[in-house]
């Protein structure tokens, strides 16, 4: 999926926890059924670390949570409890970004797929989400 890379804005829904991220206008979004993705109704797509950039004061309003291998880092806004992006187990030199918390305006396409967390494995290696945190540049 090619589109231009444009700036995205976000943050939580506080607003102390404000980003940007440089990403394609178009995007694909994994909707997984992990128990914590499914919990939370999280569906987002991934981009490369040294796209994304905490604004502000913001990482003083974050805090984490980790389970199981401890390698995803679950964020959220102390304050409001979103998680408007997190460091993701498929990739964790990448950054994963709620799709929902992007402001209205720079997102023109959202494709969603599907990714069996319940069976992480297994989809890890169908699905060919590992390559979604290395850069296009």
């Amino acid at each position: 999926m090619e589109s231009d890379m444009v700036i995205h804005n976000g943050g939580c829904h506080c607003r102390r926890v404000r980003w940007r991220v440089q990403a394609p206008s178009s995007v694909v979004a994994w909707n997984c059924n992990c128990s914590d993705c499914s919990m939370r109704g999280n569906t987002h797509f991934i981009v490369p670390s040294e796209k994304f950039e905490l604004l502000g004061d913001s990482k003083e309003f974050l805090t984490t949570y980790t389970f199981g291998t401890h390698t995803a880092k679950h964020t959220f806004c102390k304050f409001c409890g979103i998680t408007s992006f997190y460091i993701p187990r498929s990739n964790p030199d990448g950054v994963a970004v709620t799709f929902r918390c992007v402001e209205p305006g720079t997102l023109t396409h959202v494709e969603i797929q599907y990714y069996d967390g319940r069976n992480w494995e297994s989809s890890y290696n169908q699905t060919g989400i590992a390559s979604c945190s290395q850069g296009t540049d």
